[in-house]
């Protein structure tokens, strides 16, 4: 895979894989015993359907084993039930959403998607069919989650995404900010934050609860509370105990959204939203700008390439994420003590960019996973990383080399383009997420407490 990027759906379907879906059911089938037999008991109500106590069991019983499975801590029984619970509902509101809105996923469809996956993890259906089973998933389970994720992602399409527009505006602030605010000349920027962890594939409740206490944390920040403090006591980030100071970083290792923000901010002060990023929720302040160590850029229509090769050792099949994490570690130890990097990525990397020692070319920004790409611009030519975690599993990168290229303004402006468009989505979506669900009837039952 020289480019680390499939479709949306395969980010959204492999998130997805922790709550298998549950076939629809109404109140009024649950109402009375069928063929003698006891009617099952009603977890929770949801607009004129329901899900049933027995969904509910085999849906927490398999996300336990998952995590079990990758060395994930399992949350305690109640807990897990409601997290999984309050998933399902979600997703029920919208597939109810999507029979509204006469969205249909044919078959031919899903027999793509399905091909497409086997595809992406080196397989031929067949194989990979008999991998989902041996995983305990009914294979027809398995074919329904693809037609439910591939609905959701049809909904959100019409819904969300198609209605999300970037003003040439936006865009000509998106590049300037990334240019720093003297054009033509490179800038460092030290910004302090806070992070509240919430990855996108995260259940729904666990970034529900994160986004809120980001806002709770940035009014704080904003009504002039101590920021390090808060930084202190409250930021997972690895750097909390140094008050959230992230140091001076060149805005080519920065998030896009950090950059993006401090067009607008002046030192000292506290950006005023929250900002969702890959990892979670961030509250920033930023503290200085100074001239950046880089040389000046006389055409900025040039763009910074990164020849780089990498392992990717994929989680699953065998392969716990610890085990896959300790792995790459023995090989990073191994490549520094003078090892062949490329003779390791041919043996182990299970992407297809293996036979060539893990080379993926001269790569542009942008055409990464972020958290790959993240790691990959923090890097020095030849320096090897550290594992990371990215949605495709763990990968040991390395750095051979960076050149200026000349890239069009109009690749310039789509990449900008681009980049807003996805942030704008990410929040249109949250907050349509909500709205949905708040319009919604849902009524928990079974001893489920309330999440009113």
């Amino acid at each position: 895979m020289k480019k680390l990027r499939l479709a949306a759906w395969a980010a959204t379907f492999a998130a997805a894989a922790y709550f298998l879906p549950v076939a629809p059911a109404s109140a009024q089938a649950l109402s009375a015993p069928n063929n003698g037999q006891l009617a099952d008991t009603i977890a929770a109500v949801v607009n004129d359907g329901v899900i049933t106590q027995r969904e509910l069991d085999e849906r927490a019983g398999l996300v336990a084993r998952r995590l079990t499975q990758q060395g994930a801590p399992v949350p305690p029984t109640d807990q897990l039930r409601l997290q999984v619970l309050n998933q399902m509902v979600l997703e029920r509101i919208q597939l109810q959403k999507a029979k509204e809105d006469g969205i249909v996923i044919d078959d031919a469809t899903v027999q793509r998607t399905l091909a497409r996956l086997a595809q992406a993890n080196n397989m031929d259906l067949a194989t990979y069919r008999a991998r989902i089973e041996a995983e305990g998933v009914r294979w027809s389970t398995f074919t329904n989650d693809a037609r439910t994720e591939l609905t959701l992602s049809k909904l959100r399409e019409k819904e969300v995404d198609s209605k999300i527009t970037v003003s040439d505006g936006e865009v000509a602030n998106y590049i300037a900010s990334q240019r720093g605010p003297n054009a033509g000349l490179t800038s460092d920027l030290r910004f302090e934050h806070i992070l509240l962890k919430a990855p996108q594939n995260a259940p729904q409740t666990e970034i529900e609860a994160a986004q809120q206490k980001a806002q709770a944390l940035l009014q704080q920040a904003l009504g002039g509370a101590n920021f390090e403090k808060l930084a202190k006591s409250d930021s997972q980030a690895s750097d909390a105990g140094k008050g959230g100071d992230m140091g001076f970083q060149p805005t080519s290792k920065l998030p896009a959204e950090f950059v993006t923000a401090a067009s607008t901010l002046r030192p000292g002060q506290v950006n005023p939203s929250v900002i969702r990023t890959g990892d979670g929720f961030e509250i920033v302040r930023l503290m200085e700008r100074r001239s950046g160590q880089g040389s000046p850029s006389a055409d900025a229509s040039h763009l910074t390439q990164t020849h780089v090769r990498h392992i990717l050792l994929r989680v699953g099949d065998g392969m716990s994420e610890p085990q896959a994490r300790q792995k790459l570690l023995e090989i990073r130890r191994e490549v520094l003590a003078g090892g062949d990097f490329a003779k390791f990525a041919r043996t182990y990397s299970q992407d297809g960019s293996s036979s060539q020692g893990g080379d993926l070319g001269w790569i542009s920004p942008g055409e990464t996973v972020p958290e790959f790409e993240r790691a990959m611009n923090s890097l020095q030519d030849g320096q090897v990383s550290e594992p990371v975690r990215t949605e495709y599993g763990y990968h040991l990168i390395q750095v051979l080399g960076r050149r200026e290229a000349q890239g069009s303004v109009a690749q310039q402006i789509d990449l900008a383009r681009q980049a807003i468009g996805q942030r704008k989505a990410e929040q249109a979506y949250a907050d349509w997420l909500r709205q949905l669900r708040d319009s919604a009837y849902v009524d928990y039952k079974v001893g489920m407490p309330s999440l009113q």
